[in-house]
């Protein structure tokens, strides 16, 4: 008995891997999904290898995931995939307070954030045209 498998939200050419509650906020996280952004992957790996982010490792690691995911889940040709979205969301965010003057306090937020990178395998004359 059990339930019916859902659907693949995904097309079949496509794979995704999504990292949850990194601590970096969202605004920070963003630049490196742009940077990324419809790059081929080997390209995009690069990019994150090279770049003086500190949030860097974090994306290169979710990438090379999704890459993992298109060649062993999906049977995808890894020369073929391009990332077809990166996209940031907000987590939750720590509140802590600290001591300020004559008596006050002042509110530090400190913000999580996900990350989700879908990869999608075009084919080698499209990519060229």
């Amino acid at each position: 008995m059990g339930k019916e498998k859902s659907p693949r939200a995904l097309k079949d050419n496509e794979a995704k891997a999504v990292a949850r509650m990194l601590r970096i906020s969202p605004q920070k996280l963003n630049l490196l999904a742009q940077l990324i952004r419809g790059k081929k992957v080997d390209r995009a790996l690069a990019d994150l290898q090279f770049s003086r982010k500190r949030a860097a490792v974090d994306v290169k690691k979710v990438l090379e995931s999704a890459i993992a995911n298109a060649e062993n889940n999906h049977s995808l040709d890894v020369d073929d995939l391009v990332v077809a979205e990166a996209h940031v969301g907000k987590a939750l965010v720590m509140k802590r307070f600290s001591p300020r003057a004559r008596g006050r306090a002042g509110r530090i937020e400190k913000p999580f954030s996900n990350i989700t990178i879908v990869v999608r395998e075009v084919q080698a004359e499209a990519a060229k045209a």
